[in-house]
């Protein structure tokens, strides 16, 4: 028996669960034309425009970037102020990106679970379809293509026929499954929709970090004179030790800017008693607002992640981790915990790019794993402070022996040379953490 066109085309249209060849076999599609449709032009047309859209955005925005930054003059709280803003806002673009697409994965998990359902029945569908056909008074829609038709085709013929018991069980649970897919792409398209804002707003806000960065190291570019010597000397000095212990040392003796800035550490020191965390507000301040010991459970982790190897586990290849590892985003946003000096910037051995900061009272801080760092030897750095951008891949060897598929962060605390634990100082929530 021939099937019905309507029906071959109606259940061709459920979910777009691959009946396309059954739909030919019943009705030869008609030949395609070389011209170009009106619609295919009209569609160029739409995506030539949002080109010229997103070419006069761009370039608004960096006229704005340019008025900002001839705003601020040379006003360097105000540059740090913003710096410090803008980094927190592309940290918590990065959580919603993240968040969102860990509530994608299982929505398109079970949109694919519902498609290969129908799909396994087909002929199902097809006897139902056809049953309730004949038991109405008139037929469906001939021409259903999205899911939507076809649920609301299969209700249609549900009302319209006297259908007996056991075909409107299965009608039933057909009509069911339709819903539940139909439901399912309208979440998923929402999600979609949110995750498209959330990364032009992310990739708006990195450009203008940029910008600030730059102008931020042009500024310190200025002040010290003999930067860019400085940092030739500092990597030339590391290949001469071997341990992250060596190097510190190495440096703040040696390397002129560091050792001014492990000096001005040892003077200044850091506030003692009490947290004072009003005196993060400062974004003009040169020295550290808090002291480091008394600042335990109020640090922010540098970057958004999800902590892979904690201080004291097993590295691998039969010793204890020294710090924690944090698997992130590829290209994420690395800030500082705390105030510090910057005593180390570059690459070091097996750690890849490697940052370290004199916190003051004897404490280091060592973040390793970056592509690139964005600060210099010598300088002074606030919490919150954007200093490093994560890569594709992870950069510490360790990490990549074990096959890493991302990018991973190392953090280790120091005192008086000796690697301590990290955990104590690290905020339980978000509500404790301090800003800058």
């Amino acid at each position: 028996m021939r099937m019905p066109l309507s029906i071959a085309l109606l259940t061709a249209g459920l979910a777009g669960i691959h009946l396309a060849p059954a739909a030919a076999q019943v009705a030869a599609a008609p030949p395609q034309t070389v011209s170009t449709s009106p619609d295919a032009i009209k569609q160029r047309e739409q995506e030539l425009e949002a080109t010229r859209a997103q070419q006069k955005n761009a370039a608004e925005l960096q006229a704005k970037l340019k008025a900002d930054i001839a705003a601020i003059g040379q006003d360097r709280s105000k540059l740090n102020a913003q710096l410090i803003d803008i980094a927190a806002q592309v940290r918590g673009v990065e959580t919603r990106i993240g968040d969102a697409e860990a509530r994608l994965r299982p929505l398109d998990s079970r949109e694919q679970q519902m498609r290969g359902s129908l799909d396994s029945r087909r002929s199902e569908i097809i006897e139902v379809l056809a049953a309730l056909q004949r038991a109405g008074r008139r037929t469906p829609p001939a021409l259903l293509v999205r899911p939507e038709d076809a649920l609301q085709s299969l209700r249609t013929a549900m009302l319209l026929g006297s259908v007996v018991p056991e075909l409107r069980g299965r009608a039933e649970k057909l009509a069911s499954d339709l819903t539940e897919l139909v439901a399912l792409r309208k979440t998923i398209a929402t999600e979609r929709d949110r995750l498209a804002v959330d990364r032009d707003k992310l990739r708006d806000d990195q450009t203008r970090m940029a910008a600030l960065v730059e102008e931020r190291q042009r500024k310190q570019s200025a002040a010290e004179k003999d930067m860019e010597a400085e940092g030739a000397r500092a990597i030339a000095l590391s290949k001469q030790v071997d341990s992250l212990q060596g190097l510190i040392g190495k440096m703040e003796q040696d390397l002129k800017s560091a050792a001014k800035a492990a000096a001005t550490a040892n003077l200044q020191g850091a506030p003692t008693g009490k947290p004072n965390l009003g005196a993060l507000k400062d974004p003009a301040r040169m020295s550290p607002a808090i002291a480091f010991a008394s600042a335990k459970g109020l640090f922010a982790m540098p970057v958004n992640g999800s902590k892979i190897r904690e201080f004291g586990g097993s590295d691998g290849a039969g010793g204890v981790e020294k710090g924690i590892s944090l698997a992130t985003r590829v290209g994420a946003q690395v800030t500082t915990p705390c105030d510090g000096w910057v005593v180390y910037a570059g690459p070091f051995r097996s750690y890849g790019q490697l940052l370290i900061l004199n916190a003051g009272g004897g404490y280091h801080v060592l973040i390793a794993g970056m592509e690139r760092i964005s600060v210099n030897i010598g300088q002074f750095v606030l919490t919150g402070e954007p200093v490093a951008t994560m890569g594709t891949r992870s950069q510490v060897a360790s990490i990549l022996a074990t096959n890493a598929s991302q990018p991973v962060l190392y953090v280790e605390f120091r005192k008086d040379g000796t690697p301590i634990d990290s955990g104590p100082w690290w905020a339980a929530n978000e509500g404790e953490k301090v800003r800058g």
